[in-house]
């Protein structure tokens, strides 16, 4: 939403607890200080929490904000019911939608592998920047509806990423482009093959020397096969590389420091020290995540040999979240900062910047640690960190031994590994003097997100390219300038493959027919080579057929479709040595640290853009901030302290002359003289969901500084916008005032003189006035732990939880006023100086209570308790008295307060889990600890006479979690792995001395600082 719409409509009050009154840094100060002296908060989710404000306080007795029971449209709720009548208002009240009667057709011959009512899985992937995710997909009689991860596929090993469960909604997101399209009117398939055929034809003469093709990063074989033939038949045709989140820099230093690009593989589970120079390696978007939060949670048990982690970061992140010890610094220092490291190390750097006190003691004892641990420790990079600082870690990593055991070197994955930058300004270029004919753009919005410098959306509107023509799934900034637009198949829909972060191919395989006939990247360049009836199919597979002459093909290729991926195509290691690594200083990486900086980041949820109209990733809180629907300008206390900017502030950035106005967030932990922005945001044709949220910060961007800028001017405007945030919210009230803490942490010299420091405010077991039920009578008892240990906050469990569960997407305006539906949540503590914070995550489901406070309350008997422990919901009784959850200490039930769900959508319809229903408008709903699992296996167990096996069950939070922090399991087996977790010293329970008994609890949080630096 533009700013200038949004202040152009009617006031109403600001009803966000957490934001109330504006964020005055003068008097917020004064009141921290205020409470540091009375001992405040110990913990904090924001800080006006952690300054004690009226408003927060007043909020943490409410369950709602103030206005989130009140009508948003200006008719009152009496004056609702005058004009609906009683009956219309009776029937919304008790959840009831009256959906139009529709025929049920039975097969005339039901297929011999479906059984009604029984999923089926299978095998496949999803891609983002290249890099395949292999998941399984469920499948509901041809319908996919959920996304699981590949537990067999040694890339992932079962974890997924908040990208890979959303691609469900993208697979049905009504917005998508449904048709093949010439300058804005509907063409067939068979039109677009015939306009082709002429240009085609005369760049035969020419040998293509007037063909461009732009393609994102492409990992395929099979795709990068085809390109090649193409370029074969067409020998002076050129294919240019791009797109905004690019790995240029990596493969940069790789050539800085060996002479050729590789890839670097890391391996967690092997590494005692880990140094994270700008890597959020612990969040979605990083190549190889999954498997490296598996590989790093593995080590992070304190009754194990545990690793430590140092993190030099320039925004907060999940993986600076999760450090031993945090070091907040701009970007343009951290190269300074590692080379100091280097050099501290015996290993010569070309030069070293002078720290500040701090900085140098940090960089000491990271330099001592990582030569203690040669060979056991691991230097990484972030992507959008300069090349020498990647050729700096490279140099570290091989001089202390660390190659070859926690560090690998490969081929890249990416097949056509050039500076994308280049490739894209080399284009430009062409286009500019006028040698591209025909521009075949195959994905990607380049007219959305290149650089602003090249202006390459007005050479698309100059007409400079005769022909233009874009293949994609949405009719975006970029269709907007083609004469063609084709639409794409989705990876759901089509054939394909493509490499893993370690060279591991998956067959990716449709699991549904093109919902609109969309064709895939592989069928268009087949038809530019000629082959317009070849399809997908039969294009990868006879590629791999080609590879694997004189074997068992018909074996191999039915074992890949099977398990997902091809045996044997994981790249081996390469062996490279480090050149001489006196490598030049990077411009502006040793200037003035009081400049102003501005660092671009790509968006924790909606990526590049290219997820823009997804709404469950527009509703998932960013793990830090908690920001929903929009991007905000972060800056830090003391920088907003001395500019006198608060919360929501309008400012206006300028660069180079380039201005982009954006509201700000405040965030704890951000270093000072530093701004972030996200990119994504801006969207002038994303589809109904993502149009206009945000602003646009690709417009500061440029090629000579695509990532990190100084020169930038900050100037407030006085204007406001306002920000949901969900981090205000489902605050939980402590009996002592918010003084007892909520997460459980310690270090681990500290745990291990006192290893049961969580569990001193547990109750006696046999605390209560009234005869418990006899659970331990009962085959089963449902039960969970959460390792805060294991936990890295990525927030996977709450949209796999959305998909399971056919959760709805409130919006913006609901979402600020308290109405978001999520059923878990990651609640982001923080401790200490609020300018480098220690921060934590805390999953908070419903906690299945055995002693619930939600049941006593409810006047209809509408939440109950089993025989096994589940607290349930009958959803049919529920008339919206709320009760139940005002009287829940953890603020963890979600109410619709308006018809959320989109009842007409037929794509939406199709999406949804059968065996899940689907709420209406006054009905409460919260966890439900999977009962639909629960109760499938249930009936596979006594089908075969048996118990439901430790092994077999898993929730949709537990099954998705890359770091496996989520077990759940029968309580009343000693020997399931969830009893076993519950018996450990750490386990605690949440708010335990409350006697709620909660059947979810918590291993507390250990960490492990060097003792040398303990403050």
């Amino acid at each position: 939403m533009k700013i200038e719409e949004q202040d152009g409509r009617a006031k109403r009050e600001d009803v966000c607890p957490s934001k109330k009154g504006k964020l005055d840094l003068d008097s917020l100060r004064a009141q921290i200080n205020e409470a540091n002296e009375k001992a405040g908060p110990e913990y904090w989710r924001s800080l006006e929490e952690l300054a004690a404000s009226p408003a927060f306080q007043e909020a943490l007795h409410r369950e709602f904000p103030k206005g989130a029971s009140e009508w948003v449209e200006s008719v009152s709720r009496r004056g609702f019911l005058k004009v609906m009548g009683a009956s219309m208002a009776l029937a919304g009240m008790t959840g009831c939608v009256r959906l139009p009667m529709e025929p049920i057709v039975p097969y005339v011959r039901q297929p011999e592998e479906v059984i009604p009512g029984r999923p089926m899985f299978y095998a496949t992937a999803v891609t983002l920047g290249g890099y395949a995710s292999p998941v399984l997909v469920e499948s509901h009689l041809g319908r996919p509806t959920k996304i699981e991860g590949n537990d067999q596929h040694p890339a992932s090993l079962g974890g997924t990423d908040i990208f890979a469960q959303a691609a469900i909604l993208g697979l049905y997101d009504p917005d998508r482009s449904q048709s093949v399209t010439s300058m804005g009117d509907q063409r067939s398939w068979q039109a677009f093959l015939s306009a082709m055929r002429g240009p085609l034809n005369a760049q035969k003469s020419l040998q293509g020397a007037g063909i461009r093709i732009l393609t994102p990063t492409i990992s395929s074989p099979t795709l990068a096969d085809q390109l090649s033939n193409f370029l074969k038949i067409y020998p002076q045709a050129k294919w240019h590389v791009y797109e905004p989140i690019n790995r240029d820099n990596v493969l940069e230093g790789a050539k800085l420091a060996f002479g050729q690009p590789v890839e670097t593989r890391y391996d967690f589970e092997k590494a005692d020290v880990i140094v994270s120079l700008d890597a959020d390696f612990l969040y979605a978007g990083f190549p190889g995540n999954a498997r490296y939060i598996r590989d790093f949670a593995k080590r992070r048990n304190p009754d194990g040999n545990m690793n430590r982690l140092y993190v030099i970061e320039s925004t907060p992140t999940t993986t600076g979240a999760k450090a031993d010890h945090r070091l907040p610094v701009r970007a343009n220092d951290i190269e300074g900062f590692a080379r100091t490291v280097t050099s501290t190390a015996g290993v010569n750097s070309g030069g070293s910047t002078l720290l500040t006190a701090d900085e140098g003691t940090v960089a000491a004892a990271i330099a001592q640690e990582l030569k203690a641990h040669s060979g056991s420790g691991l230097v990484i990079v972030g992507d959008h960190q300069p090349p020498a600082v990647h050729a700096l870690a490279h140099a570290l990593n091989q001089a202390l031994g660390n190659v070859g055991k926690t560090v690998v070197y490969t081929k890249p994955a990416d097949a056509n590994p050039v500076n994308q930058t280049d490739s894209i300004k080399d284009l430009v270029t062409d286009m500019r003097g006028g040698k591209v004919d025909l521009l075949v753009i195959l994905g990607g919005n380049p007219a959305y997100d290149v650089p602003s410098d090249l202006g390459f959306s007005d050479l698309l509107k100059s007409n400079r390219v005769p022909l233009r023509v874009h293949l994609g799934l949405y009719q975006n900034e970029t269709a907007d300038l083609c004469q063609w637009h084709v639409n794409q198949a989705h990876e759901l829909e089509a054939w394909a493959d493509a490499r893993g972060y370690d060279g591991t191919v998956s067959v990716i395989q449709p699991l549904i027919a093109p919902l609109y006939n969309g064709k895939s990247a592989h069928e268009f360049v087949a038809l530019l080579s000629g082959q317009a009836d070849a399809t997908g199919y039969d294009l990868v597979r006879a590629y791999w057929q080609k590879q694997n002459v004189g074997s068992d093909f018909e074996s191999l290729w039915r074992k890949s479709l099977h398990d997902g991926w091809i045996e044997g195509t994981a790249f081996p290691p390469e062996t490279v040595t480090v050149r001489a690594p006196n490598f030049p200083l990077t411009q502006n990486s040793d200037g003035d640290r009081q400049a102003l900086e501005l660092s671009i980041r790509r968006d924790p949820t909606i990526y590049d853009g290219q997820f823009s109209n997804n709404g469950w990733l527009q509703e998932l809180p960013k793990p830090m901030t908690k920001l929903t629907w929009d991007n905000a300008i972060l800056i830090g206390p003391k920088m907003a302290e001395r500019l006198q900017i608060k919360v929501e502030d309008v400012v206006e950035l300028e660069l180079n002359g380039k201005k982009v106005a954006g509201p700000v967030w405040i965030q704890a932990g951000h270093p000072d003289n530093s701004v972030t922005v996200t990119l994504g945001y801006g969207r002038r044709r994303a589809g109904r969901v993502g149009t206009a949220q945000g602003f646009d910060a690709y417009a500061l961007r440029t090629t000579a500084a695509p990532w990190i800028a100084t020169g930038l001017r900050i100037r407030k405007t006085g204007e406001t916008y306002k920000l949901a945030s969900t981090q205000g919210y489902q605050t939980m009230d402590t009996p002592d005032g918010g003084h007892r803490p909520l997460v459980r942490e310690t270090t681990l010299e500290e745990y291990r003189k006192e290893p049961t420091f969580a569990q001193e405010e547990e109750p006696a077991p046999g605390l209560t006035l009234y005869k418990p039920y006899p659970y331990t009578e009962e085959d089963y008892a449902w039960g969970m732990t959460i390792d805060l240990n294991s936990c890295v906050g990525c927030n996977n469990c709450m949209l796999a939880c959305q998909s399971e569960n056919n959760i709805a997407v409130v919006g913006k305006e609901q979402t600020a006023i308290g109405r978001h539906m999520h059923w878990i949540r990651v609640d982001a503590y923080y401790q200490g100086d609020r300018d480098n914070p220690k921060a934590f995550f805390q999953p908070v489901p419903c906690m299945q209570c055995e002693n619930a406070p939600c049941e006593v309350v409810c006047p209809v008997g509408a939440t109950n308790h089993t025989s096994e422990g589940l607290n349930d919901m009958v959803y049919n009784r529920c008339v919206g008295t709320r009760y139940c959850s005002n009287n829940c200490p953890y603020k963890v039930r979600r109410f619709n307060f308006l018809l959320f769900q989109d009842w007409e959508t037929p794509q939406y319809k199709m999406m949804r889990n059968p065996d899940v229903s689907v709420r209406s408008r006054g009905v409460m709903e919260k966890c439900t600890y999977c009962v639909q699992r629960i109760n499938e296996r249930r009936i596979d167990a006594e089908r075969e006479d048996r118990k439901i096996n430790d092994t077999e069950l898993q929730t949709a939070c537990q099954q998705s979690c890359p770091a496996g922090a989520i077990v759940f399991g029968n309580i009343n087996d000693p020997n399931s792995k969830v009893s076993k977790l519950k018996a450990q010293a750490r386990n605690y329970s949440l708010l335990g001395e409350l006697n709620t008994r909660p059947r979810t609890t918590y291993l507390a949080e250990v960490s492990n600082p060097n003792p040398e630096l303990k403050s």
